[in-house]
């Protein structure tokens, strides 16, 4: 019997070192909308969550967001992609934390912290855009380095 456990937890060693990508995490699934995403950072995952699916439509949400930092937050930088048929649509960037001026609670922090937020978001569009797509959203500090990265799918039949 001792053999047989021995063997299993080898083999489930092996398979989470074999793996190449992260699981893809549930953020929402409510009537019409459901919401995905997946790191694409291979060296590190994180958590997302939202209260509520249906109140992404509304102006401002509540979220959930955790993490170890591997890097330090010193300046941030976001770059967010529309994504609809492998093309990229519209982009977005902006800078989160720079010397002086900071957008973020968490900016300042250093590698191996804990960053946590859980609070209101707001996202500045009035409704999600209908259909299937990916957005694409990517955090680098002032190294170039990527602190996180994720490719949320977004699958809303919501007619508005």
């Amino acid at each position: 019997m001792k053999t047989s456990n021995a063997l299993v937890l080898i083999l489930v060693l092996l398979y989470v070192t074999a793996s190449t990508e992260w699981p893809t995490h549930t953020v929402c699934k409510e009537d019409n909308l459901e919401i995905y995403y997946k790191s694409c950072d291979p060296q590190q995952d994180f958590a997302f969550s939202i209260d509520h699916c249906s109140d992404i439509t509304t102006h401002t949400f509540n979220i959930r967001a955790a993490m170890v930092l591997r890097h330090s937050i010193k300046e941030l930088y976001v770059k967010v992609d529309l994504i609809i048929n492998g093309k990229t649509i519209l982009s977005y960037s902006e800078t989160l934390c720079e010397p002086g001026h900071s957008k973020l609670i968490f900016c300042g922090k250093k590698k191996g912290e804990h960053l946590y937020y859980e609070g209101p978001v707001t996202l500045g569009i009035k409704e999600i855009p209908q259909g299937d797509y990916t957005v694409s959203a990517k955090l680098t500090n002032e190294d170039h380095v990527t602190v996180a990265c994720a490719d949320f799918t977004v699958k809303n039949y919501l007619e508005y």
